[in-house]
């Protein structure tokens, strides 16, 4: 029925429930977060932590919910059967919109660990939800520029620091780390502009991997390969709930990690930073071919329905 509403009623209608939603979940999570500080006793720790992470998985099933409930999205997920919800792993995806995470959070809730993102520091200040990224150990980077280094070269190093840092924090706890791995939303005016050899891709950027690879050593299990694909075209959060967006497609490959590639210095080492650069370039050009091929299939399958 609310799918069938006119889309003036139903977009703020479906902002007003997920702003309700939000505000529900955040003030658990804050009683949580501060049972969390005030008793540092490493049991208490880790209760707090499935706490916050069952709150939070509530958070993204009740968004799920809407989602189901204002729009006609179809949803094509192809995933393996055993992805764990107490495994550990580093998740690789491309970017073609910002509807990507609540699709993502939406294909993998329950399914694996509460799916954590590198953000900018700045997004710590975004009204409930900074705060609720923060609570949930989501780790918040800052960028310094070749400019900024330059004119402080103690600056260097200190976001590889940072990373390194998160993903201490993750070794103790289920978790699967979040890369969008081209480092921004694709759009045909970057795509053009970089040039990239891939049709439907931004160039990798190797160098974030490397890092949590790294870093987390033996306690990542696999990569989670996801390709995300609209055969509609790239929407906007709007496009979602305006019901422009009739189909999206997730293809999820669960992929062994090179060792080879899990132990090496990526900054100062530049025959492993070719090796890696090279299998990060194949894995991109076998997830363009993969696009191709889901856009082929959704269009064969638009033909006969």
């Amino acid at each position: 029925m609310l799918a069938s509403a006119p889309t003036w009623l139903r977009v703020p209608l479906a902002a007003a429930l997920i702003g309700l939603s939000t505000l529900l979940h955040v003030l658990p999570l804050f009683a949580a977060t501060l049972v969390k500080a005030l008793l540092p006793l490493a049991a208490a720790r880790r209760a707090c932590n499935r706490w916050l992470a069952a709150v939070a998985e509530s958070w993204i099933g009740v968004n799920g919910r809407l989602i189901a409930l204002f729009t006609r999205t179809r949803f094509v997920v192809a995933a393996p059967a055993s992805l764990r919800r107490d495994g550990h792993y580093l998740v690789l995806a491309n970017h073609q919109s910002w509807v990507d995470i609540p699709v993502l959070q939406k294909a993998f809730n329950r399914r694996i660990p509460l799916l954590r993102f590198f953000l900018k520091r700045e997004l710590f200040w975004v009204p409930l939800l900074g705060l609720a990224w923060w609570a949930l150990d989501f780790p918040f980077m800052r960028r310094y520029s070749r400019e900024a280094i330059a004119r402080r070269p103690e600056l260097a190093g200190r976001d590889i620091e940072a990373t390194r840092r998160a993903c201490a924090r993750f070794r103790t706890l289920p978790v699967a780390v979040m890369n969008f791995v081209e480092g921004t939303r694709f759009t045909a005016a970057k795509h053009a502009a970089q040039p990239s050899p891939y049709r439907h891709l931004l160039r990798p950027k190797a160098g974030g991997v490397a890092f949590v690879l790294d870093a987390m050593g033996a306690g990542l299990e696999a990569i989670l390969d996801v390709t995300l694909v609209y055969p509609a075209g790239r929407p906007s959060f709007a496009d979602l709930f305006a019901g422009r967006v009739p189909e999206v497609r997730v293809d999820v490959r669960e992929r062994a990690i090179p060792r080879e590639l899990a132990d090496g210095d990526y900054q100062n080492d530049a025959a492993f930073r070719r090796r890696f650069q090279d299998w990060m370039n194949a894995l991109w050009a076998e997830k363009d071919a993969t696009i191709e091929r889901m856009l082929r299939e959704a269009a064969a399958e638009a033909t006969r329905r």
